[in-house]
């Protein structure tokens, strides 16, 4: 009699909010995931009512429902990396940490701190409870230009100031900082990988004109995500991701999704489900 063989996937649990619009937050993470090859899994920390034109209410997940889902992903499909995305106060920031402080794998955290239109989401006690809890849990945390004025505590708008910043931001604790530079008006956008005892990087890519970048940044957070649980190094993964994005950002400018800002095209080349064999 032969035995079939049996297979393992490379899984990665994102820890982020709602998106019933499909573009941001939890679900633009789970289709990252899975068009790059790996499984996702979910533990769903708020429940914001929104779609391509904006948020319209936020309902919140009870601090106990957040914990058990962390235990129960952890029991059973253990991650082979994370991504955190918006945390939105100082008890999900303790449960969060509280879960995660014996996790050897990667974690990539994403500080979704302001909105697009340059709203403060989270008050600065949680930015702080961030920095104490989450920062020296993390592998890369991955701020754009807004998230890091506010962590700095001042206005970073030049390729200048960036990488400054990033070494800042490292200073509080985490191992990388990805200073993205999305939000810099010019042609070229520049993002820096800042590392300890590692010489700077600079990843440049061109800036496509396009309306569907909603939920560029959970993307990217969660592309790295996937790349490191491939086992990439951490240069490789955020390398391959901003690839990745890039593609994702050319492939939805012609699409019409909503009224609003729509999403990328995560599945513009999708990769079949990695499988190892145990």
């Amino acid at each position: 009699m032969t035995h079939n063989k049996q297979y393992k996937t490379i899984s990665v649990l994102s820890i982020a909010g709602f998106d019933g619009s499909g573009g941001a937050g939890i679900q633009a993470d789970t289709k990252t995931i899975s068009s790059l090859g790996c499984y996702a899994t979910n533990v769903l920390t708020a429940l914001p009512v929104q779609n391509t034109q904006g948020v319209q209410n936020i309902f919140e997940i009870p601090g106990a429902a957040i914990d058990q889902q962390i235990k129960s992903i952890l029991d059973d499909i253990y991650p082979d990396a994370i991504k955190i995305g918006m945390v939105h106060s100082i008890e999900l920031v303790e449960i969060i940490a509280d879960n995660l402080k014996y996790y050897t794998g990667p974690i990539v955290f994403d500080p979704v701190m302001i909105s697009t239109s340059g709203h403060q989401l989270i008050k600065d006690e949680t930015i702080d409870a961030c920095k104490t809890h989450l920062f020296p849990l993390a592998t890369l945390v991955t701020p754009n230009l807004d998230e890091v004025s506010v962590l700095v505590n001042q206005k970073i708008s030049t390729v200048e100031q960036m990488e400054e910043a990033g070494k800042q931001i490292l200073a509080m604790g985490t191992q990388a900082v990805l200073v993205k530079g999305g939000h810099l008006q010019q042609e070229e956008l520049v993002s820096f990988l800042v590392q300890n005892n590692q010489p700077t990087e600079q990843f440049k890519s061109r800036r496509i004109a396009s309306n569907n970048t909603h939920g560029s940044g959970c993307t990217l957070s969660s592309a790295v995500a996937s790349y490191l649980a491939q086992g990439y190094s951490l240069s490789q993964s955020v390398g391959q991701a901003q690839i990745y994005i890039q593609q994702a950002i050319e492939a939805s400018k012609d699409l019409v999704i909503g009224k609003g800002n729509g999403p990328l095209n995560h599945f513009f080349d999708p990769k079949k489900l990695i499988q190892k064999i145990i």
